[in-house]
């Protein structure tokens, strides 16, 4: 178990974390896209980037970033990424930044589910000792249907320079 100085809790064995560039730009497409559909296709990241009058950049060089093909962009081409990915600039630099940016995405995975999502709001305003029951229930039945030991995450609230939910106009 490790903690991110955000102060989430992160299983070692369920949460390897994206290191390299190619690593962390294939998290960001496989994570950040509308809920009502899959990734972003190359071509639109690179158009979006050109629309927002970033800096010149192809949908070929981009795939070629996420293959680790090429790996050494510029920081104009880092930073255009991460705006298009609705992160801070320093999930491609700083390993703090990046595992608490990674905690941040994997709680907008789950919430896309709309079942997770309900199950969460209607958990809204309960009392602590309500919450660890849930808690505790939840971590029961997943024990009975075989999935994974899950520890409990804490999430900040987002700051300036966290991940955020992507926006649906793309």
């Amino acid at each position: 178990m490790v903690a991110d100085p955000g102060g989430a809790s992160i299983s070692e064995a369920e949460a390897p974390r994206p290191t390299s560039l190619s690593q962390k730009l294939d998290n960001l497409f496989q994570t950040v896209h509308p809920s009502s559909r899959g990734e972003y296709t190359f071509e639109e990241v690179a158009e979006a980037i050109r629309a927002r009058g970033g800096p010149t950049i192809s949908a070929t060089y981009i795939w070629q970033l996420r293959k680790g093909l090429r790996d050494n962009p510029t920081k104009k081409h880092l930073e255009a990424l991460a705006e298009f990915f609705n992160v801070s600039p320093s999930y491609f630099f700083d390993e703090a930044a990046a595992a608490r940016i990674d905690a941040e995405l994997a709680l907008l995975v789950a919430l896309r589910d709309g079942s997770v999502r309900q199950l969460a709001l209607r958990a809204f305003g309960l009392s602590a000792d309500s919450l660890a029951t849930i808690a505790r229930m939840v971590e029961r039945v997943r024990e009975l249907e075989g999935l994974p030991d899950r520890e409990p995450e804490t999430v900040e609230e987002p700051s300036s320079g966290s991940a955020r939910e992507p926006h649906e106009d793309r």
